[in-house]
């Protein structure tokens, strides 16, 4: 009996080292967890903060570019403006010289010697380049001026052109 109460003790004891030693073992798993998940989290607190740091400066790159183009838009949008309006003078003194024309305007009158004059080098290059018609009575269709009224209009639309390609943005295609 004495030998059954001693490996009765003996399995008690055993069951207390076992139990001991599996909160032991428990317990060190458990820190070796928490270890891992803290250093997890820390690496991706790391991770986080640089991919916030690259779409900050992504953010603020674009935002520089941004205001790039919109700088670069607005010079160009002032520079058609000063096309547009020396474009509607030349429109407007050619048609007034092709008035002055079509009406047979006294050339001693000092407006059509003015006119003539201001109108002189932008009708030069396209005068005698197709006849000009006169009717009875003195009216003449000076279709020269026509033509360099039409041709300074294709002129006007490619350079408009040219300056919207340079306003417009850049996209990769």
């Amino acid at each position: 009996m004495l030998d059954d109460n001693k490996l009765e003790q003996e399995e008690r004891e055993r069951m207390r080292n076992y139990k001991d030693a599996k909160r032991v073992a428990e317990s060190e798993v458990h820190e070796e967890i928490a270890e891992e998940a803290e250093n997890i989290k820390a690496e991706r607190r790391d991770d986080a903060r640089n991919i916030a740091e690259l779409m900050q400066e992504k953010a603020v790159d674009e935002v520089a570019q941004t205001n790039r183009e919109v700088e670069r838009g607005r010079v160009v949008a002032r520079v058609s403006q000063i096309v547009d309006y020396l474009f509607f003078l030349i429109y407007g003194l050619l048609s007034i010289r092709l008035l002055l024309e079509l009406f047979a305007a006294r050339e001693s009158a000092g407006f059509v010697k003015f006119i003539k004059t201001a109108t002189g080098l932008l009708h030069q290059p396209f005068a005698g380049i197709v006849p000009s018609p006169t009717v009875e009575g003195g009216f003449t269709l000076a279709l020269p001026i026509v033509v360099a009224i039409v041709v300074y209009v294709l002129i006007h639309l490619a350079i408009n052109n040219l300056l919207r390609i340079f306003a417009h943005r850049k996209t990769t295609v």
